[in-house]
């Protein structure tokens, strides 16, 4: 897990941008603290921070490879982890490749002069690269399937910029001649979401290639991009008798995932909640390291800390348990920096809790394994249960319908049996936009003076609806939640707020074997018995503990609906709003009505306010430069 940094030159002047890039790196230095290296020729720059994990005394970047005749031909930066490197190295070598390095760097380049743009569908990881080919004097820029890693890019005249970290990019936007606009689009996608969807951020001119994406560059061009995977549900009917054996492939797949996440040349540890997903990596984890350590942690606060279900989970497994409790005042001190590290703001409390836990994880093990993904992909939200409880609307004549929706649209809010007759008589497509949303539009309109129109959640949701068709309700659910929530919000904490600590962050879910199980799964395995992630839980009997099997999970719960009317973070709020230069985007009176209402107990504003103090906070470290978010970079030892 490392930090990349290029720029392409559109007119072979890359000689002009060395420097650029040079001082554009240190501020990813926490990506990469081991290590930091370039390398340039007449079209290109290449920058690289690198945390070293595997082949630590080599498989130094930007590297070097080429064939015989020409050995120097292609140059890789690479960010991520390849876990089949193992296997792809000695596929490589009995077709007659020699190798420099011990490292899983190698065999990309390798595979991309072997097998060319398709060298991403053989590789097993987590991934965001680029390999410069000084022959055809083009540029393969490639993100791994599920978007685990990130890449940021900005094409202007003087060429494409490139980037593990949007911050990178706007150090260099000078020399670029890049416009900083905000894009109103975004800011409302934002606001309704709690995240910037892919491929946007809030900078106009700076994009994001998506997950399972590879684009194509040469100087002077734009980007061509290409998908190369999208992940899909091709549920099958399981009769009775093979429910076992589905199960049994479940477990097996897991077991090989995390066997192949363990592979590193530094200690693995494994974060640690109280719910069956993180439990059973850990589980699985101890098989592979003896000593393994786990970590997690929670709040003072009744009802918002799991860390006695994980620590008898710890004992359970016979891991050594490291506990981060966080107090509100160590939580409102650390969100500039937050902010700062996500690049673009997303507005979810439990990145705080995960900054901390990170930080005590990182003085012990330099990685660790978590649990995210297993929701999305076994069917783990309680909202995929909706479609059942829905269904019966399904048989009631369409005039009826709408005249059932005219009802619920003229009932207080609040009513009972309000939101059922709302609900059930929309569609799929018009109800369900993800895992996130903080406003409608009324509220919105409340607090953004400007949004003029009504938002409508199917901008962004309307192209990932028509690919799933063919797919059952549940399962058309957890599409959506894969190109939205899981890597809008779920991914982005993971990569970023890790990264910020200098830990490398494994997710042995997402991997693409486990995904080739996962997908077949028939929605009444994933939805049933009174619980979600049926068939996951009757896989991991045997593995997790009793008293974690059938356990909701709370994950990194945070008591910001007390916090914002308590003592804890009113204050805090308030001066915030009162701060912030956000006039043209917010109504900042308007702002401070809702925290009084959400004080006064009015409403639970808590989700809402938290979207705008987060976006607050972030335009003053990025747009107004008023706020100074404290970033010390920490020396860690290399190998721990």
């Amino acid at each position: 897990m490392c930090g990349l940094l290029g720029f392409l030159s559109a007119d072979g002047k890359a000689a002009d941008f060395v420097s650029t890039v040079s001082a554009a790196l240190p501020c990813q230095r926490h990506r990469g603290p081991d290590d930091s290296e370039s390398w340039s020729d007449s079209d290109i720059v290449l920058g690289f921070n690198r945390l070293s994990i595997v082949d630590l005394e080599h498989s130094h970047q930007p590297l070097r490879w080429g064939p015989e005749e020409n050995p120097e031909r292609y140059t890789l930066t690479f960010n991520g982890e390849i876990y089949n490197y193992v296997e792809l190295r000695e596929e490589l070598q009995a077709a007659g490749y020699a190798f420099h390095t011990t490292g899983d760097s190698e065999t990309i380049v390798v595979g991309y002069h072997h097998w060319g743009a398709r060298v991403v569908e053989h590789l097993r990881g987590m991934f965001a690269f680029g390999v410069w080919d000084s022959q055809e004097r083009s540029l393969f820029l490639a993100r791994d399937q599920f978007g685990i890693k990130p890449m940021f890019l900005a094409t202007t005249a003087r060429g494409t910029a490139f980037s593990s970290e949007k911050k990178s990019i706007l150090e260099m936007a000078s020399a670029l001649d890049l416009g900083l606009e905000l894009d109103q689009r975004a800011i409302e996608h934002y606001v309704d979401l709690q995240y910037v969807p892919e491929p946007e951020s809030l900078h106009r001119q700076i994009w994001r290639l998506e997950s399972g994406c590879y684009a194509t560059v040469r100087p002077g061009q734009e980007p061509q991009v290409q998908r190369y995977f999208r992940p899909e549900f091709r549920t099958t009917a399981v009769s009775q008798d093979r429910e076992q054996q589905l199960f049994d492939s479940i477990a097996r797949v897991l077991e090989d995932s995390v066997e192949k996440h363990m592979r590193a040349d530094v200690t693995v540890g494994s974060f640690l909640s109280g719910g069956i997903d993180s439990t059973a990596i850990a589980a699985l984890a101890k098989r592979h390291n003896p000593d393994l350590l786990t970590f997690t942690t929670g709040f003072e606060r009744e009802g918002y800390s799991e860390v006695d279900v994980a620590a008898e989970s710890a004992a359970a497994i016979g891991a050594e348990h490291i506990v981060k409790i966080v107090s509100p005042e160590e939580y409102a001190t650390a969100i500039p920096k937050i902010m700062w590290y996500l690049d673009d703001p997303v507005a979810d409390p439990s990145l705080v809790p995960l900054y901390f836990v990170a930080a005590e994880a990182r003085k012990h093990v330099k990685v660790v394994l978590s649990g995210e993904g297993a929701d999305e992909l076994f069917g783990g939200y309680t909202i995929y249960k909706e479609p059942l409880s829905l269904a019966p609307f399904e048989k009631v004549p369409s005039p009826l319908r709408k005249g059932l929706r005219r009802l619920g649209a003229v009932l207080p809010d609040g009513m009972k049996g309000k939101s059922l007759l709302e609900r059930g008589t929309m569609s799929m497509e018009e109800r369900y936009y993800g895992n996130a949303r903080s406003f409608n539009f009324e509220q919105m309109r409340r607090v953004i003076p400007w949004a003029t129109r009504e938002w409508d959640h199917r901008e962004v949701t309307a192209p990932i609806y028509a690919q799933s068709r063919h797919m059952d309700p549940v399962a058309r659910m957890q599409h959506l939640d894969l190109f939205t929530w899981m890597r809008g919000d779920i991914l982005v904490k993971a990569d970023k707020i890790n990264m910020a600590n200098s830990l490398e962050l494994r997710v042995p879910f997402l991997d693409k074997e486990v995904f080739r199980v996962a997908e077949s799964i028939p929605h009444e395995l994933k939805i049933s018995h009174g619980t979600t992630k049926y068939a996951l839980r009757k896989a991991m009997e045997q593995i997790v503990p009793p008293h974690v099997l059938h356990r909701k999970k709370l994950g990194f719960p945070v008591p910001m609906r007390h916090w914002l009317a308590g003592d804890e973070l009113y204050g805090w709020a308030q001066d915030t709003i009162r701060d912030s230069q956000t006039e043209e985007i917010f109504d900042k009176n308007a702002v401070l009505e809702m925290l009084k209402e959400h004080r006064d107990g009015v409403s639970d504003h808590s989700r809402r306010l938290w979207t705008v103090l987060a976006f607050m906070i972030w335009h003053g470290i990025f747009v107004e430069g008023r706020i100074d978010p404290q970033i010390e970079h920490k020396d860690y030892p290399v190998d721990v």
